[in-house]
């Protein structure tokens, strides 16, 4: 079978095999907010099955929105992590009434936008559902990381969890598609009850750092950062109090840029 995407179409299966039992993305992204003064209306694009915008609702005290295309995806968010208020939509065309002080897009959802016609989209809704002054706090895949190096492409990744009594083994391979400037994954999943395989597709569009820079810059955004470590999905990752580092070379970008507007930051660091 093809065309099917486990992970999307069972946020459980997802959880069990993504788990974040400390909330260590949710938690990075609340320092974030803390540390540039963001105010409490939060907008999770690509909010997945709502750990994090819950989290940051019960823990932090936020008023959040979620965001994310998978209708499975936002059941889960609703049911398993109350609180926010949670929308089925498509980040590059979704139409939310107000204004947020801050937008959220993390574990690379914007890198689901392939061509630049798709980033041009989904920046012009950025820029109409941030207030001015407004954060976005992205974190995603770093182009520049696959600049001669093929760490992640050389060898398959197997990884096997277990759901309602089923363990499933994955077998992922990356590769890069040059001329459309995106790295394809190909996952095939089997399973010990005797279910038929099936093979999931599914691309990131790879940007690099100074490509991201221009991009902002011309929809109306200041980077204040962009930094590779620490942060929710590198090694080691982020504890509460550490400081970005101040190269931007590893598998991971992380992003803080503000909406231009009457008041600005001048604490970020500019890289």
């Amino acid at each position: 079978m093809t065309g099917h995407n486990l992970l999307t179409d069972t946020p459980e299966l997802y959880e069990l095999r993504f788990p974040d039992p400390g909330f260590v993305a949710a938690r990075w992204a609340e320092s974030v907010l803390r540390e540039h003064r963001a105010g409490p209306e939060v907008l999770d694009l690509g909010c997945g099955t709502g750990r994090d915008a819950g989290w940051l609702h019960r823990a932090a005290g936020r008023t959040v929105t979620g965001v994310d295309s998978s209708e499975a995806m936002i059941r889960h968010a609703r049911t398993h992590h109350p609180g926010p208020a949670y929308h089925v939509g498509d980040m590059r065309t979704f139409r939310l009434p107000g204004r947020f002080d801050a937008v959220l897009c993390l574990d690379s959802a914007l890198l689901y936008c392939h061509t630049n016609e798709d980033l041009d989209a989904l920046f012009g809704r950025l820029r109409r559902h941030l207030r001015p002054g407004g954060l976005l706090v992205a974190e995603l895949r770093n182009g520049a990381f696959f600049l001669g190096r093929t760490d992640l492409l050389d060898t398959p990744r197997t990884d096997r969890v277990t759901h309602d009594g089923v363990t499933r083994t994955s077998h992922t391979v990356l590769r890069i598609d040059h001329a459309a400037q995106l790295l394809r994954r190909t996952r095939t999943w089997t399973s010990d009850d005797g279910a038929p395989a099936v093979v999931q597709h599914s691309a990131w569009r790879l940007l690099f750092p100074q490509e991201l820079r221009g991009l902002l810059a011309a929809h109306g955004f200041t980077v204040l950062d962009l930094y590779d470590r620490p942060g929710p999905r590198t090694e080691p990752p982020w504890t509460e109090g550490a400081r970005p580092a101040d190269t931007a070379a590893d598998d991971r970008l992380h992003l803080v840029a503000r909406l231009q507007g009457p008041v600005g930051d001048r604490r970020g660091r500019r890289r």
